[in-house]
């Protein structure tokens, strides 16, 4: 499999994951849909990370990577790091947390903001 295989395939998983999103958060399942959104935003930064031959095996790992590939190199607006780590802190808490529940609007937004995270890296890589 190729470099350009795996980014392929790794912006599929993003995608995949926000159309999971969309189907949770249309059927009430808010902690799932903050879940997919986050993981979307995840296999994003994966396809990113295929470029500079980057590999970790933890979430933490992969965020400092595109904070600091892409974020302190201005590649991309700081508004996307923000996202991510909502995102992830939101998925730890409603996957982890003992007692923490989501509304619909909290739902929305971070799929509002995966949406944007995926789009912006995937039209990067199409440059």
């Amino acid at each position: 499999m190729t470099d350009v295989d795996v980014i392929r395939l790794r912006l599929e998983q993003a995608h995949e994951s926000l159309k999971e999103a969309e189907t949770l958060k249309n059927n009430g399942l808010f902690r799932g849909t903050i879940n997919r959104a986050y993981y979307a935003m995840f296999y994003a930064v994966m396809a990113l990370a295929v470029q500079k031959f980057y590999i970790s095996s933890k979430h933490a790992g992969m965020i400092a990577f595109f904070d600091k590939e892409y974020i302190k190199t201005n590649i991309f607006p700081v508004d996307l790091s923000r996202y991510l780590h909502l995102g992830f802190d939101r998925r730890q808490s409603s996957d982890y947390g003992e007692v923490w529940t989501v509304d619909e609007d909290e739902a929305s937004l971070g799929l509002a903001q995966a949406t944007e995270f995926v789009q912006a890296i995937e039209a990067y890589l199409k440059k």
